[in-house]
C-alpha cells in the first residue's frame, strides 16, 4: 500500500491531468492517452513535497454534478449577460457589491467556491476577509442583493460544504 501512495499520491490529479492533456491535444489517440498518464504520474509525484496537508474530499463523487452545476451556470450566465450588456440601459443597471459570509472553512472549499463565482459571468470574486469568514463579490447587475447572498449559499456553498465536509 506504501508503494502505491509513493507511485500515486493524487490518484484525482493523476485523472484529471491525464484528460486535461487529452483535452489540449485535442485528439485522441494510444500514444497521446499514455503520455497523458504519464504527465499525470510524474507531476504528482514531483509536487508532492509541495503538498503536505492534501485537502480531504469526504464526497468526491458529489464534484461530478457540482461541475456540471456549474457548467450550466456559465452558460446560461452568458445569455443573462449579452442581454444586460446589449439590452439593458446603463441607467437602469444595478452593479452591486455583496458580501457572502462563509460556513465552510477549508481553503480549497473556500477557492472553489471563489473560482465558481468568478467563472460566472456577471459576478467576480474581489476579496476574501482576512480571517477567511466572507467573501467580497462584485455583481453586474443585482437589484436584490439578499437574493444573489442566498443564490450562492444554496446553489454552490451548500454543495461545496457536502464535498469537502
Amino acid at each position: 500500500m506504501k508503494l502505491l501512495n509513493r507511485l500515486l499520491p493524487h490518484p484525482l490529479l493523476t485523472l484529471m491531468l491525464t484528460v486535461i492533456w487529452l483535452l489540449l491535444v485535442n485528439r485522441f489517440s494510444l500514444n497521446s492517452l499514455l503520455f497523458g498518464f504519464v504527465l499525470g504520474l510524474l507531476i504528482p509525484v514531483a509536487t508532492q513535497p509541495y503538498w503536505p496537508n492534501r485537502p480531504k474530499l469526504k464526497r468526491p463523487i458529489k464534484l461530478v454534478p457540482y461541475v456540471a452545476l456549474v457548467m450550466w451556470d456559465i452558460v446560461v450566465a452568458n445569455f443573462a449577460v449579452a442581454r444586460i450588456v446589449l439590452f439593458m440601459p446603463n441607467s437602469k443597471r444595478k452593479p452591486a457589491w455583496v458580501e457572502i459570509p462563509l460556513d465552510i472553512r477549508t481553503p480549497e472549499a473556500i477557492a472553489m467556491l471563489g473560482g465558481t463565482i468568478t467563472m460566472t459571468p456577471g459576478t467576480l470574486t474581489a476579496d476574501i476577509s482576512a480571517e477567511g469568514r466572507s467573501l467580497l463579490v462584485h455583481c453586474l447587475h443585482a437589484p436584490d442583493v439578499d437574493e444573489i447572498r442566498n443564490e450562492i449559499k444554496t446553489r454552490y456553498e451548500a454543495r461545496l460544504k457536502e464535498i469537502f465536509g
